[in-house]
């Protein structure tokens, strides 16, 4: 694929940013079971979270879009960045079932609304000629779906390892 370094490193950035929110997010199953024994919470208190958390990355998904069309699609990640790694870190230390729904649910969700695909593909589309934007959409998507494939075994690592809170912690700092 003949690009220029511009357009190069934009394909390469926002797949990278796929990658870890995706990743993370994927992630988040194995965190079930450590979450809840520690707090005794039912299952039901995580599967709620998680529920609300794509609620709210999906109706706020629209908004970042305008947002990132009138202000720019880099306000727009890097916001979502910062709330996708504070959500992920808030995690970790929260010990209330509506903090955790807040948390989990709120703060995360409006994170991927800004480091996900309508976001990232669309910086990606007025950066690709036209020719073009199909194959880096497909590169795009392979790298965030290799996120997926490399965070999981990781996070399992990191919390057999060093405990789930600790393991929430090395997510964030790698969400920033």
């Amino acid at each position: 694929m003949s690009l220029s370094p511009r357009t190069k490193a934009i394909l390469i950035c926002g797949a990278i940013v796929l990658s870890i929110s995706l990743g993370i997010r994927h992630a988040f199953g194995l965190y079930l079971q450590p979450i809840s024994i520690e707090h005794g919470w039912g299952r039901e208190t995580f599967a709620l979270a998680i529920a609300l958390q794509n609620l709210v990355w999906g109706i706020s998904q629209p908004f970042a879009g305008m947002i990132a069309d009138r202000r720019g699609a880099g306000v727009v990640v890097l916001g979502g960045g910062i709330l996708f790694a504070m959500g992920v870190a808030l995690m970790s230390v929260v010990t209330s079932v509506t903090m955790f729904l807040l948390v989990a649910g709120v703060v995360v969700g409006l994170g991927l609304s800004g480091t996900t695909m309508p976001v990232v593909f669309g910086v990606i589309s007025r950066a690709m000629p036209a020719e073009k934007r199909s194959l880096a959409f497909g590169i795009a998507m392979s790298v965030g779906s290799l996120g997926q494939f490399v965070l999981l075994p990781g996070s399992r690592a990191l919390i057999d390892s060093i405990g789930w809170a600790n393991a929430l912690m090395i997510l964030a700092a790698l969400a920033v």
